[in-house]
């Protein structure tokens, strides 16, 4: 087990013990002597760091990778651990095997303990645990049912993808205000691939790699992105541009690797790269820092559309500098779709106040129409702002008197236009 603790690359170790012990190993396996009947199994998660001499056939002559389950394998597995437990009948084992993508049989086996836990949790109250044996009719009431298992999923993330992944984030297209031709594509391009699969390898089209959003700020761009993520039920890998540079030569690069080797690993997946502009400028702009960010670049063309294909996989991009992208990766097979996210319209307005005081204790007679007129050219973050900004104004009012009773509050019309007006 772990043969990559006990073969290392010759080359790379600075100790003598672990040269005498890969050159042992490959004597015994394929020297002078014959081996016998004698069955060698090496179990590793780091292929890539044992001797190759070791890798070859006569020595190790299969090399079997067991990767991580699709669906099938996920229900299979759920099946197996969940065998043995009163677990209610409305619960859908298939579909937790459909949202549980980059999950291993081990996460799997966690997940069903979890929710085993949760239901124990409800009966905690009943039990006496100075009593020798639990009563039965307090063990039949255990039963393990649908909201045990979503609650589960909460808590036990997949460890293929650990430092890389994000949650799902919660955001619905309800909490996106107007854009409406922009979802409709966005929809188009992300959610079609995936539920109508034959129809698209019926009439044999390439599903879009990468979608780039570019606008001013405070548009909803990352909203956007995070929008998408949660309707498709993909997995979501963030990724700020600035974070993937390092000092040391050959990091960035590794980063980028690393980022989309996850992805593969955990597709249906989706990579966002926020401020695109500063991880992808254009190549012979004559910056000083010694040519990384030329390195990174190439390195994304390569990993988007090289030689080694992707599947399941999307990829986000936002800016609000397009014309400081590298123009290589502004075509078809990089980012097939460039969607312009520009400041919202008088009915885009209406629907982002509605959204940010949908929870606000308003005053009864307050005019949206008017509030829109006033917040001509403004971005969505900006009425987010003017939202937040009133009512703190309303809190003011509040702190001020003396008999306080907090559902005494109201946002009132004169409070959001004075926010406008600052």
């Amino acid at each position: 087990d772990e043969i990559d603790s006990i073969a290392p690359k010759r080359e790379e170790v600075t100790g003598e013990v672990e040269k005498r012990i890969v050159s042992q190993l490959l004597t015994l396996m394929d020297g002078m002597k014959s081996r016998g009947k004698v069955v060698v199994i090496a179990a590793t998660n780091r292929p890539d760091s044992i001797d190759p001499a070791l890798r070859r056939p006569g020595r190790f002559d299969r090399e079997i990778e067991i990767g991580i389950p699709d669906q099938q394998g996920r229900s299979e597995i759920l099946n197996i651990h969940t065998r043995g437990m009163p677990i209610d009948e409305k619960v859908n084992l298939d579909q937790i095997a459909r949202v549980t993508h980059g999950f291993v049989g081990a996460d799997l086996e966690v997940l069903a303990k979890e929710a085993a836990m949760k239901s124990l949790r409800k009966i905690l109250p009943d039990l006496d645990l100075e009593a020798e044996k639990i009563p039965a009719e307090i063990l039949q009431k255990i039963i393990i049912t649908d909201n045990d298992f979503k609650d589960a999923l909460k808590e036990v993330r997949p460890s293929a993808h650990r430092e890389v992944l994000v949650q799902v984030p919660d955001v619905t297209w309800e909490d996106v205000g107007g854009l409406e031709s922009l979802k409709e594509e966005l929809y188009e391009a992300v959610e079609w691939p995936l539920k109508h699969k034959e129809a698209f390898e019926y009439t044999d089209v390439a599903t879009p790699k990468g979608i780039l959003l570019y606008g001013p700020p405070g548009t909803g761009k990352t909203l956007i992105a995070k929008a998408v993520a949660h309707t498709s039920e993909s997995n979501f890998i963030s990724i700020k541009g600035p974070e993937l540079l390092s000092k040391w030569v050959g990091e960035s690069e590794k980063g980028v690797r690393e980022v989309f080797r996850k992805a593969r690993q955990a597709a249906p997946c989706i990579i966002f790269l926020d401020e695109l502009d500063s991880l992808a400028p254009s190549r012979g702009s004559g910056s000083s820092d010694s040519n990384v960010t030329e390195r990174v670049v190439s390195q994304l063309l390569t990993e988007i559309d090289g030689l080694e294909e992707l599947h399941n996989v999307l990829i986000i991009g936002a800016t609000n500098r397009v014309d400081l992208i590298d123009s290589a990766l502004l075509r078809p097979g990089r980012f097939d779709r460039i969607i312009e996210v520009p400041l919202p319209d008088t009915k885009g307005r209406e629907n982002i106040f509605k959204i940010h005081t949908k929870k606000k204790p308003l005053a009864e007679n307050i005019d949206f129409a008017k509030l829109v007129k006033l917040t001509e050219g403004f971005s969505g973050a900006e009425i987010e702002g003017v939202c937040n900004r009133a009512a703190m104004s309303s809190i003011r009012r509040y702190v001020d008197i003396k008999e306080k009773d907090v559902k005494s509050i109201k946002i009132t019309q004169e409070d959001l236009e004075k926010a406008i007006e600052k």
